[in-house]
């Protein structure tokens, strides 16, 4: 019976992210820039607010325009408002780990 080869585990304790060079890491709704995340905004909620003006005018077919809104702020007006904080804030915190202490340092 042969013995079986010994492994070993490391562990890291820089997390993804971290100082180190690159780009920074965007959340899930972040855009590109500020810029192109309010036209978003613009186009979202203007499809909601128009969905609802012109309900009594057209009927049920201008509920056509809410999900086009929907899919414009990525799923709701919460998570625009989240991903407009996650794209303004891109970039200018960096977190570094030395001896198992983490910190936010501005970039």
């Amino acid at each position: 019976m042969r013995p079986e080869p010994a492994t070993t585990t490391t562990t890291s304790t820089t997390p993804p992210g971290a100082a180190g060079g690159g780009t920074p890491k965007r959340g899930g709704f972040a855009s590109a820039t500020v810029p192109r995340h309010l036209a978003r905004g613009a186009v979202g909620f203007g499809m909601l607010a128009g969905s609802l003006a012109l309900l009594p005018v057209t009927g049920p077919a201008s509920l056509l325009l809410a999900p086009i809104g929907l899919v414009a702020l990525r799923g709701c007006p919460m998570c625009w408002a989240i991903g407009l904080v996650e794209t303004v804030s891109a970039g200018r915190l960096r977190r570094s780990c030395t001896n198992g202490s983490c910190e936010l340092r501005r970039a």
